[in-house]
């Protein structure tokens, strides 16, 4: 078997160049556009979503060829929600991924536009799917819809903004990290097992279990990084929540409780993949590399 590092460079190659395939051309007209959707979406990343769609479907015995539609499906919505985070309506942020933010190298309302067309996009993709059957596929499109709208992703940013500078409680920051954070990675795991003819009840409920405590620890890990990373490692602003006077589990649990916290909830997804033996052996290591990753 693959060790993870191995894993996650294949799938990196996988999704890009399928993403490569999807985005249009930059030659075709609105060129600037499309240069920018390109741009923010095949920046350097770790592709972790994607992942969860691969090993999602992987468990259930799915080829990868059927679990590409969803996996670039996913990434597109996350890179577009990074380009609409970074707004200076929003986070007002200057870096991603190491290098200049998409409102940044183009303009505002080019990103802005960016992030419009690559939801168009990501939606286009799992109804195009030629696999799997038609009542499958758009169970996917309403998993991938209901993820990142008002109850998932955006609904979790909007909470994230209405939170700035007030005092929350641990409970009300998790509630909004399940919807900011947790809701796509959830999502790409649920699309994956989608792709399977029939999956098993309870070993979708065991794998959905997984993708809560990953999504949450993933968060976590994410705040304890603004704390203790640096620019250079983490491919952003550093110490940006705290300037913007924003919730954190360090600020609300202090560094040593935020990452007891976040080792609790790897053990706990490790646990929740009993039902699929050697299957999930990927899905055990990414779960400790989410709460020891430094960037």
């Amino acid at each position: 078997m693959m060790n993870l590092k191995q894993t996650l460079e294949a799938c990196q190659a996988r999704v890009e160049h399928a993403l490569e395939t999807v985005l249009p051309d930059s030659a075709l007209l609105p060129g600037r556009l499309h240069a920018a959707m390109r741009y923010a979406v095949l920046a350097p990343g770790k592709r972790l979503r994607p992942l969860l769609v691969y090993q999602g479907g992987q468990v259930f015995g799915v080829d990868d060829e059927r679990l590409d539609p969803p996996a670039c499906a996913v990434e597109l919505i996350h890179a577009y929600s990074l380009v609409h985070d970074d707004l200076p309506a929003m986070d007002d942020d200057d870096l991603r991924r190491g290098r200049p933010t998409c409102h940044r190298a183009y303009d505002e309302a080019t990103a802005i536009l960016v992030g419009d067309a690559l939801q168009a996009l990501a939606f286009r993709l799992l109804a195009a799917a030629e696999a799997p059957a038609p009542a499958q596929r758009l169970h996917m499109v309403d998993t991938l819809a209901a993820a990142c709208g008002s109850r998932g992703m955006v609904g979790g940013q909007a909470m994230d903004l209405a939170a700035v500078g007030r005092q929350i409680d641990v409970a009300e920051l998790e509630d909004m990290h399940i919807h900011k954070t947790g809701a796509l990675i959830l999502a790409s795991l649920r699309l994956g097992a989608l792709c399977a003819t029939d999956p098993d009840r309870a070993a979708l409920a065991a794998l959905e279990h997984y993708g809560r405590c990953i999504g949450l620890a993933f968060q976590v890990q994410d705040d304890i990084l603004d704390v203790t990373g640096n620019a250079e490692q983490i491919g952003k602003s550093s110490g940006a929540d705290a300037r913007r006077a924003k919730p954190t589990y360090p600020g609300l649990m202090g560094l040593a409780e935020a990452r007891r916290f976040a080792g609790e909830l790897r053990d706990e997804a490790i646990d929740s993949l009993a039902p699929f033996g050697r299957q999930a052996d990927t899905l055990r290591e990414l779960a400790d590399y989410i709460i020891k990753r430094d960037r």
